[in-house]
């Protein structure tokens, strides 16, 4: 693969959004891969009227998926999803391994706005714990060729999906990981938008070669602790110059990114299959005075009207 080293001085070197990338902390046993996304998170989020913390735990889920599913070796799917008992009840980012990204989220506005209000008395920003109430965070590797699908649950643990991901990575992996995800809006002439980032290093594992990585992971993490969540968010910050400044001292190289874009897998075949799995009298109760079946895609928000003899007797 080729290598191309992380500086300051390079910013047209990497595309600065829509982007994920892996790198190597130079001479360091340690490894980790960014992700930014600008118009691809926006287009996402916009689909749907989200309160903002809802808007924001549904744009780290997205960076999360992309972050974690970058690192896949097979065609496939990375979903995040977690659901709980509180004002949110559902959060999916679906990442496919041909650089596709969607998300979703299922919500009571009542009490989103109550658990906005009761955070406000705190000078807080509700989070993942807050939102979602007592759940789990699930993790599920989906294989293009159906076999060996994986899936990983634990409690949701923190106010960010970033701690939810850590704690995954302890107990299902046994992989020391650290995650940092960030969103947030940006303003211009041109009116806002919404944009996301995260990174996330782990730890190679000792071995003869090595000896022990110990010291090598607590200086990596400590370097880790320094890093922004604006600084993720930033425009103006390529992610090679973002490394430079958290990874000079020891070098860092940044790999070529793989483009990133907003997609739905739903399509009027893929509706038609799923009507058909409804009897008739169901089917003929879904019909409309037009004369149609309306289906809505909860991703990204397209209607299809279905005419009743395309589904069959």
């Amino acid at each position: 693969m080729t290598q191309a080293p992380a500086h300051a001085s390079s910013p047209s070197a990497t595309p600065s959004d829509d982007l994920v990338a892996t790198f190597q902390i130079e001479q360091q046993p340690a490894r980790g891969r960014i992700v930014r996304l600008g118009a691809v998170v926006d287009e996402i989020l916009r689909r749907h009227d989200y309160p903002e913390p809802v808007a924001n735990l549904l744009g780290e889920a997205c960076a999360l998926a992309a972050l974690v599913g970058s690192a896949l070796k097979f065609e496939g799917r990375l979903i995040v999803q977690a659901q709980g008992k509180g004002p949110v009840s559902y959060v999916v980012a679906d990442y496919d391994t041909s650089g596709g990204l969607r998300g979703y989220c299922s919500f009571d506005a009542e009490r989103v706005a109550e658990a906005v209000a009761e955070a406000a008395k705190s000078f807080v920003r509700p989070g993942a714990r807050t939102l979602l109430g007592e759940g789990v965070f699930v993790m599920t590797v989906d294989p293009a060729d159906m076999n060996d699908r994986y899936q990983g649950v634990t409690p949701i643990d923190g106010e960010t999906l970033a701690l939810c991901a850590e704690t995954y990575f302890a107990q299902s992996e046994q992989v020391p990981t650290r995650v940092r995800l960030a969103v947030g809006e940006v303003h211009d002439a041109d009116g806002s938008a919404y944009r996301a980032g995260g990174m996330m290093i782990q730890n190679i594992a000792e071995d003869d070669a090595r000896g022990s990585t110990e010291d090598a992971w607590v200086r990596a993490q400590a370097l880790f602790e320094t890093l922004g969540e604006d600084e993720l968010v930033d425009p103006l910050i390529p992610p090679e110059t973002l490394l430079y400044r958290l990874f000079h001292e020891d070098g860092v190289r940044l790999y070529p990114p793989k483009p990133l874009r907003a997609y739905c897998r739903c399509s009027e075949d893929r509706v038609v299959g799923m009507l058909k799995s409804f009897p008739a009298a169901d089917i003929a109760e879904m019909t409309e005075p037009d004369g149609a079946i309306h289906v809505t895609c909860e991703y990204c928000s397209r209607v299809y009207a279905i005419p009743p003899e395309t589904v069959g007797e």
